[in-house]
């Protein structure tokens, strides 16, 4: 008896040193979203932990210029793909643009949470072993559920860096599976509006700052009490 649960004891413990499942078991969206919860717990910290990198709190009229890396397949990345994706894109625009030059925003979170089926593999398991028993599995890691066409990583920066942040997102392409394009932004910065109406829109004293985006003031409604305060008190009347 005591044999047995000492061989019982090496075969965990080899069970245990094991390395990671290949990613090619968890590509594919094949289940309902499950995230972390009350109900399921115990479930690893995400490997990536930092979605904003280089110059964040640069204001909005900075950096111009914007691209996208946006994903052509449904699949599913993993934290630490992001992770890697991520220090690459950054560590290349640090070293050939500046640290100050770029704002980086990863845009998908690991929010999906993979399972596993331990099962050991060594000499005599199958008495070890209860099969289809119990199979649900126990948590493993954190993965991004994507879609066709959704961005993934965003660059902004000044126009004359546009080579490097293109650069900076080929390289991080190589750091997920699937299939990525890389589009260059026709709207100023993270913003939603065109190049062209932003700078109409600023000619006209029509955009009020708002961090890394823009706020549309009306033409026409009700004033603000921000307008009123800078109006003359005698186009206010009593």
């Amino acid at each position: 008896c005591f044999a047995l649960l000492r061989r019982l004891g090496v075969r965990r413990r080899a069970a245990a040193a094991m390395g990671r499942r290949p990613f090619k078991c968890y590509r594919y969206q094949k289940n309902k979203p499950y995230p972390k919860s009350r109900f399921n717990r115990g479930v690893p910290d995400p490997k990536i932990r930092i979605y904003d990198a280089g110059k964040k709190k640069y204001p909005v009229d900075i950096f111009p210029f914007a691209a996208h890396m946006v994903s052509v397949e449904k699949e599913q990345l993993s934290s630490e793909a992001l992770e890697a994706a991520r220090v690459a894109c950054n560590k290349y625009m640090v070293k050939n643009a500046g640290k100050e030059a770029f704002h980086l925003r990863i845009r998908v979170h690991p929010w999906h949470v993979l399972r596993i089926n331990k099962m050991l593999s060594c000499a005599g398991a199958d008495r070890l072993q209860t099969g289809m028993r119990g199979a649900f599995g126990k948590t493993y890691g954190t993965v991004a559920r994507v879609e066709i066409g959704q961005i993934l990583l965003s660059v902004r920066a000044r126009d004359v860096h546009k080579p490097q942040v293109l650069e900076s997102l080929r390289r991080a392409k190589y750091k997920f599976p699937g299939r990525q394009r890389l589009c260059v932004s026709n709207n100023w910065g993270f913003t939603k509006l065109p190049r062209e109406r932003y700078e109409a829109l600023q000619a006209e004293g029509r955009l009020v700052k708002d961090g890394i985006n823009v706020k549309v003031l009306a033409p026409k409604g009700p004033l603000d009490s921000r307008t009123l305060s800078k109006l003359p008190l005698s186009m206010l009347g009593d």
